[in-house]
């Protein structure tokens, strides 16, 4: 079961650090370890209480714990979700984080919705923007981006261009 417990680390130890060799975890890989394999349920083992055992058993001027220490963290919370032994709760743990890999499903999603949503969200489009989109919300490409204005100003390269003085 420690292959198994062994492999998980590894490839929680190595999410988003791709220099990373997988022998150390940092705290928010751990959390996320903790959250994926079903520890922290919110109620007997918390983010909270992740974070404090985190903190317990790492070296004091590290941000990462080694495999030895991530087993002796697994029976800290082992035995406080399952109620337990430390021995006991470990190999309910482990049981917990056969074969799981990190959930990137909706993780991207999650921070992406909120930022491109309010752009792509034609309704609230007003002015300038609303005359570039045709009836279904689609961009009328370079006719929605063609000057309308009738061109009855005086300036240069306009229509009416040196007809100031002249009289209608």
């Amino acid at each position: 079961m420690a292959s198994e417990a062994d492999k998980t680390f590894q490839w929680f130890a190595v999410l988003g650090d791709f220099s990373s060799s997988g022998a150390e975890i940092n705290n928010k890989n751990f959390s996320k370890l903790c959250q994926d394999c079903g520890i922290t349920d919110g109620k007997t083992v918390t983010s909270t209480d992740v974070d404090t055992v985190f903190n317990k058993v790492k070296a004091k001027n590290t941000g990462t714990i080694t495999f030895q220490q991530f087993t002796e963290a697994m029976k800290e919370l082992g035995q406080q979700h399952f109620g337990k032994s430390p021995v006991q709760g470990l190999e309910d743990i482990h049981k917990l984080m056969e074969g799981k890999n990190p959930a990137t499903t909706g993780f991207y999603q999650a921070a992406r919705a909120g930022s491109v949503d309010r752009h792509t969200d034609t309704s609230k489009y007003t002015g300038r923007q609303e005359e570039c989109l045709d009836n279904s919300g689609m961009g009328k490409g370079i006719t929605g981006r063609e000057e309308t204005s009738d061109n009855l100003d005086y300036g240069r390269g306009h229509k009416g261009d040196g007809t100031y003085d002249k009289k209608n």
